[in-house]
């Protein structure tokens, strides 16, 4: 009995771990055959640089250009992660606000829709009239990574077990203790997912302020690197540009994937079943 249920244990640690090999290699895989049919394809119809540059080109554009690139991308990540960080602050203050007081949800509750409806490609000329460059350009991508947080917040305050809470309010626990170590601690999965969502979006709204801006000089973000290399025919350099800046939304979801793993692992299924 103990040598079957040890060899049943063995089979599903390693189907764990062939699940988990195929998971990195077949989308890698993929990604190999794709760029494979992209150089076949380029060769063989001797299309222009300027039409379609070819994979090994880019990948020679992006290794050539790469401290310019590079300086541009760190000036894009900078607003990024400073619009990510106003967004999870205020998106979570802004949520446990709702929490405490149904008055303000109401109140306030349906302008935060109508932010995250509004095109922020429609907000950015606007905000780059009354604002100045850098705070505009922090302003877009606050706005669109605020609501993910700030929704999910409120879902996860919201909802707790009701049988926890009157065992809180059974032994006579004030509305901060039940904040600080049972609903707070209940909406760390909600949370966590809603930031996972907030930084790409934030990548997203620093991008499109910046082609909005459309500012060059020794701080311009990879999006007007983007846009200049549209103007100029410098083909190449936008796709290496804007190869640079996938990896770069990739990069940051495995990030906080990670770090939400991390915090829940211990104690939450949903990250306990990836360790079983």
């Amino acid at each position: 009995m103990r040598k079957t249920r040890r060899h049943r244990d063995e089979d599903i640690s390693e189907r764990t771990r062939r699940e988990r090999l195929l998971r990195v290699i077949l989308p890698i895989a993929a990604l190999l055959i794709g760029f494979v049919v992209w150089e076949l394809a380029v060769r063989l119809r001797d299309l222009p640089p300027y039409v379609l540059p070819s994979p090994m080109l880019v990948f020679a554009t992006l290794i050539g250009d790469w401290s310019l690139l590079f300086s541009s991308l760190l000036s894009t990540l900078n607003t990024t992660f400073q619009g990510l960080a106003l967004a999870f602050f205020g998106g979570v203050g802004l949520a446990i606000l709702f929490n405490q007081s149904r008055l303000v949800e109401y109140s306030l509750y349906p302008y935060a829709v109508i932010l995250q409806v509004t095109p922020v490609v429609a907000i950015a000329p606007l905000l780059l009239i009354y604002l100045p460059q850098h705070a505009a350009v922090l302003a877009c991508a606050w706005i669109v990574a605020f609501f993910p947080v700030l929704a999910n917040t409120t879902l996860g305050l919201n909802s707790v077990d009701r049988n926890l809470a009157e065992l809180f309010r059974l032994y006579g626990a004030s509305r901060w203790q039940m904040l600080w170590e049972l609903k707070l601690p209940g909406a760390m999965p909600y949370i966590l997912g809603g930031l996972k969502i907030a930084g790409g979006l934030s990548l997203i709204g620093a991008v499109v302020a910046e082609l909005a801006a459309g500012t060059a000089g020794a701080g311009s973000g990879l999006a007007y690197r983007i846009a200049e290399s549209g103007y100029r025919l410098n083909i190449p350099r936008m796709f290496a540009a804007l190869l640079l800046l996938s990896v770069t939304g990739i990069v940051i979801f495995a990030a906080l994937s990670w770090v939400s793993h991390l915090l829940l692992r211990r104690w939450h299924d949903s990250a306990a079943e990836q360790d079983t």
